[in-house]
């Protein structure tokens, strides 16, 4: 069961570009960017950036959905239908705050951990058996907030994920997207050799 989509969440306007929040599409971008993919195009039906391409001999199409984070359930519900795709052939890279800033973590079958945006994809697919690629957003600034009023914590998390990642954090991000593309090669040479097996 090979990955056949991957979905990175964000948020569409402008004023969203390079945030914490929308390292799910910036790291899509650089998949693409690796891989020579086209550029992306916008599908009305779809509601979502696409473009289809080969990473290591497989075909794969990659998504970003123009719904907002908290409704990404809505485009990723379209884009599975459309291509006809299964839940465990999909990967959503997604920013994470419940793992360090710098670490990747692959996921399968797992809570959603308040991500608004997996949560509606898990309430449109209605099940949790698909790939996520976590890209952690945690600092220890966050830590403090936690254990402040949920109004102020609340307040820490949306300000947090909506500010654009410092220079010194850009420049790790390279390193962080590089090491989220090997996972994700890492994932697809493991399923295809399950496949064969």
């Amino acid at each position: 069961m090979n990955i056949k989509l991957v979905i990175g969440i964000g948020n569409p306007d402008q004023q969203y570009q390079n945030t914490r929040h929308n390292v799910g599409f910036m790291l899509v971008d650089y998949i693409a960017g690796k891989n020579d993919f086209s550029d992306f195009e916008f599908n009305k039906k779809l509601n979502a950036l696409v473009v289809k391409g080969k990473i290591d001999g497989s075909s794969v199409i990659l998504a970003k959905p123009q719904t907002y984070v908290n409704k990404t359930g809505e485009a990723a519900l379209k884009l599975k239908n459309f291509y006809k795709i299964k839940p465990e052939q999909i990967l959503v890279i997604q920013d994470d705050l419940d793992v360090p800033f710098g670490n990747t973590k692959v996921s399968f079958d797992k809570n959603s951990g308040g991500h608004r945006g997996i949560e509606s994809i898990m309430k449109v697919l209605k099940t949790k058996k698909f790939y996520r690629l976590r890209i952690g957003l945690a600092k220890p600034a966050l830590q403090k907030a936690r254990q402040q009023s949920d109004k102020k914590r609340d307040e820490f998390v949306v300000k947090m994920v909506l500010s654009k990642f410092s220079p010194s954090e850009q420049d790790e991000l390279k390193k962080i997207f590089k090491e989220g593309y090997e996972k994700l090669m890492q994932l697809l040479q493991l399923l295809s050799k399950q496949k064969t097996d």
